[in-house]
């Protein structure tokens, strides 16, 4: 019996010792050792209990996850079927300015198929009027009129004798014979005479006509800045060897031995002073001399025919349209020029523009384009840049700096540069070049018809201003809109001008 009470008091003591161990295992404190097993044991069936349920967590976890794709993609799916379901969206109008829309090829074509409707009613309504005026017997009986007595062609040929001239002094400058005083006083003798002598017999001979005049004031108006380039280089040259400078700063015309470009043969100073040489420059599509100029590799007999025949058909096309067209629209003009009727004036102008500014686009194709690419791939001539995009020009400037670009690489290489040099400012500069270019416009239209009334130096001394308004006040598509707007009325108005001032002074004093 004592021993039966002994061993149940111990079993409840065992059994209250294993009660406080797991207790405290649960709790996880420190763990003693019970029924013989060790702490280490109990800890990694703690550690297995804690995995089971971190795996029910993970599992947890991602059944949270596959419910909220399926929310996302029914989501989605709901957007997707609102997008179809809806046909407006935050845009602007293809007309709107912060639209970025720019293809507007459409409304070009509309333009020029409109222009050529317009501009063949004219033409009928033309024809209908007044008949075919067209004769082109008429214009090659002025040409073949008194053919032992061609003034005009006369002086042409002598214009050798300045050019000759201008020869022979760079010559006696490279070997010592001329001071550079005596050659400049030579020079300017001789440029001079250029220009006054044609001058002078165009006035005074009276066989000379209006179109023989300007061919032979264009002409040597052409060998002047021809031969004003070629004596600055040819200077230029004997300063860069007198001074044994590596590099000559204005100009690249006298090349360096390192200008050797894989054994091509270059002409150095002054070997470049023969008469082949100054020919080749004469007749060359540019005002610029150079020692050696780029030369493309052969004759393209297929280009060559191209714009042989563009020459000859748009010279037609000019007299064609002159007699048919500008002739009547002019002398219709000369009663309400007379009276000074305001309105009528302004009808025979707006007339006017549209065949004038057609012939004038005729001009440029066929003089910058057709006859220019003809003599330079004639003779194998390799710069053939003679415009850029001036149709583009947002501003005057651009427009002057770009239509022709002979007379622009003269005027900066020769005349604006120079003055810079000198120590005057821009705007006195660009001034002057427009002065030197209103000179030559005068020239060019006042001599051949015997009277000076300045209309061409007013209008190209009033592109300074204009230039200055334009490039001040206006930009992108209505800058460009003024220039065209300042090429179409202010060409014609001065042509009117200039005819009725020959009109008033030839034919009514004949009529009186």
């Amino acid at each position: 019996m004592p021993h039966y009470a002994q061993s149940n008091s111990m079993g409840d003591s065992d059994a209250t010792l294993r009660r406080r161990a797991t207790f405290a295992a649960g709790l996880g404190g420190s763990m003693q050792p019970m029924n013989g097993k060790s702490a280490a044991a109990s800890q990694s069936s703690v550690t297995a209990d804690l995995g089971r349920d971190n795996g029910l967590g993970k599992r947890d976890r991602m059944v949270e996850t596959a419910r909220s794709n399926s929310k996302s993609e029914k989501h989605k799916r709901r957007n997707d079927i609102s997008e179809r379901m809806s046909c407006h969206k935050t845009q602007e109008s293809l007309l709107s300015s912060s639209s970025g829309f720019s293809n507007y090829r459409g409304i070009l074509n509309w333009c020029v198929v409109m222009l050529v409707l317009s501009n063949a009613r004219l033409f009928l309504e033309n024809l209908l009027r007044y008949g075919i005026l067209v004769d082109p017997i008429q214009v090659i009986s002025l040409f073949l009129k008194d053919p032992y007595s061609w003034p005009a062609a006369c002086l042409v040929i002598a214009s050798n004798l300045f050019i000759l001239v201008a020869l022979y002094t760079e010559r006696q400058l490279s070997k010592g014979s001329f001071t550079e005083r005596v050659g400049f006083q030579v020079h300017c003798i001789n440029m001079v005479n250029m220009l006054t002598f044609p001058a002078a017999v165009v006035l005074l001979v009276p066989s000379v006509t209006p179109v023989g005049g300007v061919f032979v004031v264009g002409t040597h108006t052409i060998l002047f800045l021809k031969l004003y380039s070629y004596k600055d280089v040819n200077k230029w040259c004997r300063e860069l060897s007198s001074v044994k400078a590596k590099k000559l700063a204005r100009s690249l015309s006298c090349p360096s031995a390192q200008h050797l470009n894989g054994g091509e043969r270059k002409v150095y100073y002054p070997g470049n002073l023969t008469i082949r040489d100054m020919y080749y420059f004469v007749f060359a599509p540019t005002l610029c001399y150079e020692l050696n100029f780029p030369r493309s590799p052969n004759i393209r007999m297929s280009f060559l025919l191209r714009r042989l025949f563009e020459m000859l058909f748009f010279m037609q096309m000019l007299v064609g349209l002159t007699q048919q067209w500008m002739i009547p629209i002019i002398e219709s003009s000369m009663k309400p020029l007379e009276d000074m009727d305001l309105t009528r004036m302004t009808e025979r102008l707006l007339r006017l523009a549209v065949p004038n500014h057609l012939m004038w686009l005729m001009f440029f194709y066929g003089f910058f384009h057709s006859s220019m690419n003809f003599s330079a791939e004639l003779l194998c001539f390799g710069d053939r840049q003679f415009y850029n995009d001036w149709w583009n020009s947002e501003t005057v400037t651009y427009f002057w700096q770009n239509w022709n670009i002979p007379v622009h690489k003269w005027c900066l290489r020769h005349f604006y540069k120079p003055l810079l040099r000198r120590g005057f400012s821009k705007m006195v500069s660009q001034s002057a070049v427009f002065f030197l270019s209103a000179f030559f416009h005068e020239y060019l239209v006042s001599i051949p018809l015997r009277m000076f009334r300045l209309w061409a130096f007013t209008g190209m001394m009033a592109q300074i201003p204009l230039a200055w308004c334009v490039g001040r006040y206006l930009r992108g598509n209505y800058g460009n809109a003024a220039v065209w707007m300042s090429i179409i009325i202010g060409q014609p108005f001065a042509t009117l001008m200039y005819v009725h001032d020959f009109y008033v002074l030839h034919y009514r004093q004949e009529a009186d």
